[in-house]
């Protein structure tokens, strides 16, 4: 039988995984600075190897730089969540309905899985178990649709997704109601319904992203002027 080989992960790429999950989850708040003495101290790595790792993670759209001030974690405005839920319906809705059209024994298998993974830890999981399964059911759909470029356009604006998902679960009143938005989704993909899951991802994206964009306006709106 052959044996898997070790694979070694850099200092660099464990500091990427850390603070990434630290930015998602809410550990480290919106706005929030970073300081990078502390955070080479906790994480005990040189801060050469900590800034490559905040240049990765400002690619991703988590940190930004700011000039004399430093890294800070990036705080969505209204208009990110425009843009990021206009972005997704259009991507999702396409890989909805490839997945769909795609559709073999196995991709259903799969498609099942991350269902029950959210469901059930919509009930019984903590609230970043919740985040973790509704993004991951919609990346498990987007993998499905069979897409390389489409995957690899979703894959870059995926942490920002992470946050945007985070954010507009916190406004959720039940996680039950997780399982109703995504079913009737995954029900149409199992039954090779394209056009239907087409519509149910971008219905279902539009209206989670104009509760935030309603709800961070009225944030925003409350912030006194500087």
């Amino acid at each position: 039988m052959a044996m898997k080989s070790v694979v070694k992960v850099s200092a660099e790429a464990q500091a990427i995984t850390i603070l990434r999950d630290q930015i998602v989850t809410g550990a480290f708040v919106p706005g929030a600075r970073l300081i990078e003495t502390d955070l080479s101290a906790g994480l005990r790595i040189a801060r050469a190897t900590l800034r490559q790792a905040l240049h990765h993670l400002a690619q991703e759209g988590l940190v930004v730089l700011i000039p004399y001030t430093g890294w800070m974690v990036i705080d969505m405005t209204s208009a990110d969540a425009w843009e990021l839920y206009t972005l997704r319906a259009s991507l999702e809705a396409l890989a909805a309905k490839l997945a769909a059209s795609s559709l073999t024994e196995l991709s259903g298998r799969t498609l099942q899985t991350a269902m029950k993974r959210l469901a059930k830890s919509s009930v019984s999981g903590s609230f970043s178990e919740a985040v973790e399964a509704d993004f991951g059911l919609h990346e498990t759909i987007v993998g499905l649709s069979g897409n390389k470029r489409l995957t690899e356009q979703y894959r870059i604006v995926g942490q920002q997704v992470r946050m945007f998902i985070a954010a507009s679960d916190a406004l959720l009143i039940s996680g039950l109601t997780l399982v109703h938005q995504h079913q009737p989704l995954v029900d149409a993909i199992l039954e090779a319904d394209g056009a239907q899951a087409a519509l149910l991802s971008e219905q279902h994206n539009i209206s989670e992203g104009e509760k935030l964009v309603a709800h961070l306006k009225a944030r925003e709106a409350r912030r006194p002027a500087t």
